[in-house]
């Protein structure tokens, strides 16, 4: 239940419960006992159930999850890859796929052992099934060529229906027999194609945002997940179907194909598949709450469970948000670049020791710094993006003026396309190693307004900021959502909120200042440190900012990753003593209050 009224001006909501924070996105779960891809699976994020694929060789294993591990259960009575399933861990169908040949198999599972069942009328991979044990849909797939044929399963027999309107192979799907999605795939070129089922007839609606084959599927007709594939490359792209459109979320930390998905739209498994190499790891995605009921900050709401009023704290506002001690790096430097989410597992790469550029990456654990993989390139004042602690980041630009971009897997970088325009001293944005916006700085002479974005294959240049800036402006977000705040020369206060497809000028700073570290999101971001060396920090809240507790170090060009509410300050330069190597780690507290009111 929700409602809107206003009081003195205050938009409240009445809510059944208080709103909870929620942050889109996967995170690490249990590791399968076998390392395979061109698997199948089915059920839930903290019950699920996969079974064949590839190791390379064709295999029967199943394994179940109970939310934290997977445990070997009894096999297939026939080793297959290719594919598909549906219904619950408990009870369970597993049909078609590669034996090799094609396969029309179909098994029942009843939560112990598998049975076989009446055939496929069509034998077939690459297919995507979806529904119950007692009804379920396989749609298209590979028979020799691409095809369109679709079957309904009544819980003893398969009936050919209507055909989908796109004969493909490596789909997504998700739903009922009644009331199904199915995505992108192969035709034999990658698709993204998106077709609904009413029960009778198939219709295509709006595509996917990425074409892709081989990914992972999960959800309802009206509510559906797609994530990973090959797009043709390997991708962790995620997107999320509302019954109308497709809206790209947080990425896979691992970018993958051939895996498996099982669960909803809100909570939903990843498993297995290939990223290069055969992986039996697992990522659960969580989207957060409605926007009705997600926490924000400044929002107010009445409880009418507990008939109280209440608002929620923003960070800048509690004073026991503060800066603390971290470890120390390793080599003390200026102008590293930081990529991960809180400041607990984060990385920082690049930068100059005062001698030399830098090709070092070390990982932060929370505690201490640990020297990982060289970037392929020595470099200082680049850009980075990446939110997931420890993989799927990018490096892009630095100096001197360099075009040159890289990605971070987790152990090693490699090089992929460069920027258009090389330049040093710009601001990053993004999620991970396939979204990234590459913002103003400078080359040779000018400063810039130019920005690109990055989809994981190539660079685009997009609209220009309103004012160019160079001197390491902070900026956070995504390519699709973005904010770029300070910069030089000279000192800049002004911040622009980028849209997607705009840049917009928004609440200055309160101090001008370049050569500072940045962080967050265009609804809540953190700058700290400028040139001259300083210990100034501000926060942002989605509509201004606020000074708030200060460094406890000087420092000016410091590396930055993390959020408004979890950030961290590494390294840098300091007027009295050169390169630091100091580490400060920022957590801000954000307070629900009861207002009494008369």
């Amino acid at each position: 239940m929700t409602t809107l009224k206003d009081l003195k001006g205050t938009t409240i909501q009445f809510l059944d419960a208080d709103p909870t924070p929620g942050i889109a996105g996967w995170a690490s779960g249990g590791n399968m006992n076998t390392a395979r891809y061109a698997l199948a699976g089915t059920g839930t994020q903290t019950a699920a159930l996969g079974t064949g694929g590839r190791t390379p060789s064709y295999t029967a294993v199943t394994e179940s999850y109970n939310g934290s591990s997977w445990t070997e259960v009894n096999d297939l009575n026939t080793a297959r890859g290719y594919l598909a399933m549906s219904g619950t861990y408990t009870a369970a169908l597993a049909f078609g796929g590669v034996t090799p040949p094609s396969s029309a198999l179909t098994e029942t599972w009843n939560g112990s052992s598998w049975t076989e069942v009446n055939d496929l009328n069509t034998a077939r991979n690459e297919h995507a099934g979806f529904g119950t044990n007692t009804a379920a849909l396989s749609v298209s797939g590979y028979a020799g060529g691409m095809v369109n044929v679709v079957e309904s399963w009544n819980g003893s027999s398969w009936t050919e229906i209507a055909e989908n309107n796109t004969a493909r192979g490596d789909l997504g799907g998700a739903g009922t027999t009644t009331n199904g999605v199915v995505f992108g795939g192969y035709t034999p070129t990658i698709t993204a194609v998106t077709e609904l089922w009413n029960g009778s007839a198939w219709t295509e609606v709006n595509d996917l945002n990425t074409a892709r084959k081989a990914l992972g599927s999960a959800g309802i007709y009206t509510a559906a997940i797609g994530f990973g594939g090959e797009a043709p490359s390997k991708t962790g792209k995620t997107e999320i179907w509302d019954g109308t459109n497709w809206t790209e979320v947080g990425d896979l930390s691992s970018a993958r194909s051939y895996l498996a998905g099982a669960g909803s739209s809100t909570s939903a498994l990843g498993f297995a598949g290939t990223t290069g190499s055969l992986v039996t790891s697992t990522e659960e995605f969580t989207q957060p709450p409605s926007s009705e009921s997600k926490l924000i900050e400044g929002q107010m709401w009445f409880n009418s469970s507990s008939s109280t009023l209440k608002g929620y704290g923003t960070a800048a506002g509690v004073p026991s948000s503060t800066w603390a001690s971290g470890g120390n790096v390793n080599t003390a430097r200026n102008s590293s670049r930081g990529m991960g989410a809180v400041n607990t597992a984060m990385i920082a790469a690049g930068g100059y020791d005062g001698t030399s550029l830098q090709a070092i990456t070390e990982q932060y654990n929370g505690s201490s710094w640990t020297e990982v993989g060289d970037m392929n390139t020595a470099k200082s004042q680049g850009a980075a993006s990446g939110q997931s602690p420890y993989q799927n980041s990018i490096m892009f630009g630095g100096g001197p003026a360099v075009a040159a971009a890289e990605t971070w897997n987790g152990s090693s970088w490699t090089e992929v396309a460069d920027l258009n325009t090389a330049r040093r001293e710009l601001g990053g944005a993004g999620t991970s190693s396939s979204n990234a916006l590459a913002i103003g700085g400078q080359n040779a002479t000018d400063n810039l307004a130019i920005t690109e974005s990055w989809n994981g294959s190539a660079w685009t240049e997009v609209a220009d900021l309103n004012t160019g800036r160079a001197e390491d402006p902070g900026a956070g977000g995504s390519n699709t959502a973005a904010l770029i705040f300070g910069g030089g020369p000279p000192n800049k206060a002004n911040t622009e909120n980028w849209n997607g497809s705009s840049w917009t000028e928004v609440a200055d700073l309160n101090t001008a200042k370049s050569a500072a570290g940045g962080a967050g999101f265009p609804t809540g971001a953190i700058t700290f440190g400028a040139n001259p060396a300083s210990v100034n920090t501000e926060v942002w809240n989605g509509s201004s900012w606020t000074e708030t507790n200060n460094l406890s170090v000087a420092r000016r060009m410091p590396g930055a990753g993390g959020t408004s509410v979890s950030s961290l300050a590494i390294s840098g330069l300091n007027s009295s003593n050169g390169e630091i190597a100091t580490t400060e780690e920022w957590t801000a507290t954000a307070a629900v209050a009861t207002i009494t009111t008369s």
